[in-house]
């Protein structure tokens, strides 16, 4: 299959001032002399690896572009395998005739992803690093970035490797002792092993425990904004995202359905879900929204409850028990309590219920959408729910789901392991477990793998990457 010389658009598809089209193979070096002829007459079999050739490329006597070719010999190369890139113009009409051409001279088309696969199979990459390639590619903020760059520079591989070398030279003193196991000789000093097997899992523990942050960070953090009807949600959301991207009104339930937008904040995504106006209704309409309003709320990692502060000058306390109904209805959320419209608001009641409160471990803010007063105090009330300490410490911070759940198992099987210490296991049933926390740290790096984990992997790819 690798013999093969592969052929993709590795540019966004659609017309642009120049796309480029990629070739990998033993042969895409040949394929492409034979399409390719450069203005100085120069023979790019000839050329040097990273070198760029101005030339034509041309089916016959016909040209069909200007290019400027780039020529990578293996194996310094992205996929170590020869690769050549076309930079062409942008017409779809050029980049279509360019790989119609090539493909009739023995290219293929490649499969998604298989530019980094092979990268994998060749040794430029594990396999964490090339899924962190994807992830680099759908970055939408500074954070998901960084850990992305960490990762693909081989941050979280070194990482695993260190602790799967550690654990395979135990290993293979444990396995040792069962070729002598007539003569009960021990070669794993087992004090120095049980001190690496704590090590192990406090590292493990601490990578499983990452995932939380990391997870919110690649897929962003949702929070639903929610209240009564005309409290100033949707003018919220406009004040946060800065731009009117709500309907406002001042007649009571003008959002009917939920409306979502994105904002980074300090370098982490949050996804704001405005909400219907929660309240009895017969609106059979109205009444749908109020419905997935509870949906979002039940899928949302924060809760943003907002009132109308005009309405505090005579009914302050009612709140408390309402906002209390809300704590109990979802004790698990982060729930931030938010008081509109604060200007018509007396500060004495502010304080008032603000050391009310308190008593139920939760944060008051106060703002008014209108003005946009507030705002950036309730964006930093919202980061702080975001342990961000991992990110300034620049730990390893682990977002693939497939990661996690092989970190998770390996810590299964150490736990093991060191409870076979505790009581004295065999060697023969303790290598069984070391065996299988091997193949789980394996799996993340892809020193285990088999087609379908692969194929489950770069499918999830761009055709060109």
């Amino acid at each position: 299959m690798y013999q093969e010389t592969i052929v993709a658009l590795a540019t966004p598809s659609g017309v642009g001032a120049i796309a480029v089209i990629r070739l990998s193979g033993v042969d895409a070096i040949v394929i492409a002399s034979k399409v390719f002829q450069s203005v100085s007459g120069k023979d790019i079999n000839n050329q040097k690896s990273h070198t760029i050739h101005l030339g034509y490329i041309v089916d016959g006597e016909k040209v069909l572009d200007q290019v400027l070719l780039s020529i990578f010999k293996n194996p310094h190369s992205y996929t170590g395998e020869n690769v050549v890139e076309i930079a062409c113009h942008g017409s779809i009409f050029i980049q279509q005739q360019i790989i119609q051409l090539l493909l009739r001279r023995a290219c293929r088309m490649a499969q998604a992803g298989e530019f980094t696969l092979r990268a994998f199979i060749n040794g430029k990459m594990d396999l964490s690093q090339a899924e962190a390639v994807a992830d680099l590619i759908a970055s939408e903020n500074e954070t998901s970035h960084q850990i992305a760059i960490q990762q693909m520079r081989g941050g979280f591989s070194n990482e695993i490797a260190k602790l799967r070398e550690e654990l395979l030279n135990f290993a293979s003193l444990i396995e040792l002792e069962l070729d002598f196991a007539e003569e009960d000789v021990e070669f794993a000093d087992r004090t120095q092993f049980y001190d690496l097997l704590n090590r192990i899992e406090f590292i493990l523990k601490r990578l499983i425990d990452s995932f939380a942050v990391g997870n919110v960070i690649k897929n962003g953090i949702p929070v639903a904004i929610v209240g009564e009807p005309n409290v100033g949600k949707s003018t919220l959301l406009n004040a946060l995202l800065n731009e009117e991207r709500a309907i406002v009104s001042e007649i009571a339930g003008t959002t009917r359905d939920t409306i979502e937008d994105e904002l980074v904040i300090e370098g982490i995504g949050f996804r704001f879900i405005d909400t219907a106006g929660i309240r009895e209704t017969t609106d059979q309409i109205e009444g749908l929204g109020i419905k997935r309003t509870f949906e979002k709320i039940e899928q949302a990692q924060l809760v943003v409850y907002l009132f109308d502060g005009s309405r505090f000058k005579v009914q302050s306390f009612e709140y408390i028990t309402e906002i209390e109904k809300v704590k109990n209805k979802y004790p698990l959320k982060p729930l931030v309590i938010v008081i509109n419209k604060v200007d018509l608001i007396a500060e004495a009641d502010i304080k008032n219920i603000r050391t009310q409160l308190e008593t139920l471990n939760l944060k008051l803010e106060t703002i008014s959408a209108k003005n946009k007063t507030g705002i950036e105090e309730l964006k930093s009330t919202l980061i702080s729910f975001v342990n961000t300490g991992a990110l300034r410490n620049n730990e390893t911070i682990v977002t693939n789901t497939r990661h996690y759940d092989a970190l998770l198992k390996a810590l299964v099987e150490i736990q093991k392991v060191k409870q076979g210490l505790q009581s004295n296991l065999t060697s023969d049933l303790m290598a069984i477990d070391i065996r299988q926390a091997l193949y789980h740290l394996g799996e993340i790096t892809g020193q285990v793998s088999n087609d379908e984990l692969l194929g489950n992997i770069f499918a999830n790819f761009c055709i060109g990457k």
